[in-house]
């Protein structure tokens, strides 16, 4: 195993003042994570990990890092690398990396060697729990370091295109302990892919280029939660929006919403901006940029740098160069220039100025993590190898630990609607 690459603390120069920043920033994110401050009074009181070793690959920033710490309060040790290499907030990384409990990994800008040696020091830990983001953990442990597996209860995997991974693994008999599939619940689904993809792709993009969005024709490729967030709010900032899509009833469901459908060999044609978010490969390809303007803007909401075929783009070019920061131009040929955000990767969490979805959405989705791990711990037992929904239950406690902080209260039903919903005898 790859005990030798050293976590964060000795990658950095100043490493204290890296630290007191890095706190800084989880400590304004917490004021603002109610979830998360009701679950470290219960996790730090109860021990719910104790004796736990938490495996993780994340985006190590300030957000990450609370959920990170609450595990650490339960009682597990924690051990945690990033799930992207320029998503890693260097300063954050190194205030995890000062907790006794908690050995952090994760450094911005690693190349691939130094990212799957990271994934390999954490795997060194001998985990009982992982935590993913993308599922290079799972994915890492099964064809690398099987024989932990008899010592892992479960797992927890983040985003879409681990779960789509996972299940995969899971068809095809491969998937050898239990996940619990967090992006597939409503208290993940409904906020974060919303809310959190649209509102932070949309700020970043605007905030990396200085350009607005009013009258600007916005193409979302792909319309699941995430593209749907994507078109809503790029529709609140004035923009004519575009979806594109390969499933025949959310290519309805955009169009009813008001949305222009079209196939993007035709949206690249009148295309502004575009932002990718299905977790597919080459959703925007070569005959594409043949087609698209001078200055659109390409970016990626979508989890791999795949989606915008960048080997084909550097192939037409006959220049690139940084535009600005977080910005690369490709020029063709003719004198178009075409401008890559992030380098393809997640523009909200890879652009230089990226901070990732809003800290509210962060805190359910994050709070239904940490419920998850602390049901694999108690109740591993009961689940098989394999793919599982988030219990219900477990949701709507991390929906109503919200509502009480906002001071929302709600309806409940009587006993007589209950008895009223579960039965099957009522006539017209």
């Amino acid at each position: 195993m790859s005990e030798h690459y050293a976590p964060v603390s000795e990658h950095l120069d100043d490493v204290e003042a890296a630290r007191t920043e890095g706190r800084r920033k989880m400590d304004w994110a917490l004021q603002h994570m109610p979830i998360l401050q009701e679950l470290r009074e219960q996790f730090e009181s109860e021990q719910p990990l104790a004796g736990e070793v938490v495996g993780m690959a994340m985006h190590v920033e300030a957000k990450t890092a609370n959920l990170v710490e609450l595990l650490a309060l339960g009682g597990a040790e924690v051990a945690i690398t990033g799930c992207n290499p320029l998503s890693t907030h260097d300063d954050v990384s190194a205030a995890l990396d000062a907790n006794d409990d908690i050995t952090s990994y994760a450094v911005r800008g690693v190349d691939d060697e130094g990212y799957y040696a990271a994934i390999d020091a954490v795997i060194a830990h001998e985990p009982t729990v992982t935590v993913d983001d993308g599922m290079d953990m799972v994915f890492t442990i099964h064809e690398e370091y099987p024989e932990l597996i008899d010592t892992i209860v479960g797992g927890a995997e983040e985003t879409t295109t681990g779960v789509h991974r996972l299940r995969a693994m899971d068809e095809d008999g491969e998937l050898n302990y239990p996940v619990f599939a967090v992006n597939d619940t409503p208290m993940k689904r409904l906020f974060d892919n919303v809310h959190g993809t649209g509102e932070s792709s949309l700020a970043t993009i605007a905030m990396t280029t200085n350009l607005s969005y009013a009258g600007k024709n916005v193409v979302v490729g792909g319309y699941g939660y995430c593209g749907k967030g994507v078109a809503k709010k790029a529709s609140g900032q004035n923009a004519n929006v575009i979806v594109t899509e390969v499933d025949p009833r959310r290519a309805l469901e955009a169009h009813m919403e008001g949305y222009d459908v079209m196939p993007m060999e035709e949206a690249a044609k009148v295309g502004d901006v575009f932002i990718t978010t299905t977790g597919n490969r080459d959703v925007i390809t070569r005959e594409d940029f043949e087609n698209m303007k001078d200055g659109v803007l390409l970016a990626n909401a979508g989890h791999f740098d795949i989606e915008i075929d960048l080997d084909a783009l550097s192939d037409l070019a006959v220049d690139e160069y940084e535009a600005r920061d977080g910005v690369d131009a490709y020029e063709l040929e003719d004198g178009r220039r075409l401008n890559v955000l992030a380098e393809g990767r997640l523009v909200n969490l890879a652009s230089p100025i990226a901070l990732g979805h809003p800290v509210e959405v962060m805190d359910q989705s994050f709070g239904v993590q940490a419920v998850v791990v602390r049901e694999l711990v108690e109740n591993g037992d009961a689940y098989d190898a394999g793919v599982h929904d988030v219990p219900d239950e477990l949701d709507r406690e991390v929906a109503e630990i919200k509502l009480e902080a906002e001071g929302i209260e709600f309806d409940s039903m009587t006993d007589e609607q209950r008895k009223y919903m579960g039965s099957w005898a009522h006539g017209t």
